[in-house]
């Protein structure tokens, strides 16, 4: 079976939700972020050549979606939080390959600054609940 890249598994499964049902669902864009840590490994180890890029690509189209879904008032806490969660993993797991120290987290500060936009003043909550902060 051929390796998927983060941008194109990103892309399909929006695809699929958007063609089967015309909304977001939620629990699997939660799911996809879940798996952002794990897909920085793969893209970059199985095809190493453009594989930041890639990653890069598909981490951003979920946060595109989650600023899409805060514009309409639709977006979940819970999937702000699994958003922060999978920047944090991915920034630990950045720091332990050195291969991709600098590239992961110049992407994931970029992720991390453009989820804090949607943040409250404290920085802390989104829409007045708590949202996870390593």
């Amino acid at each position: 079976m051929p390796h998927i890249d983060f941008q194109s598994a990103v892309l399909n499964v929006l695809g699929a939700m958007t063609r089967s049902t015309g909304s977001i669902d939620q629990t699997m864009l939660r799911n996809l972020l879940m798996l952002t840590p794990a897909y920085l490994i793969v893209d970059n180890t199985i095809r190493s050549e453009g594989g930041i890029e890639r990653w890069a690509a598909g981490f951003n189209r979920l946060v595109d979606v989650l600023l899409a879904l805060h514009t309409t008032e639709q977006l979940e806490t819970a999937t702000v939080n699994e958003a922060s969660k999978a920047c944090s993993e991915c920034w630990s797991v950045s720091g332990s390959y050195r291969e991709l120290t600098a590239d992961a987290r110049e992407v994931v500060r970029g992720i991390g600054a453009r989820l804090k936009t949607i943040l409250d003043a404290d920085g802390r909550k989104y829409r007045g609940e708590c949202v996870y902060a390593p």
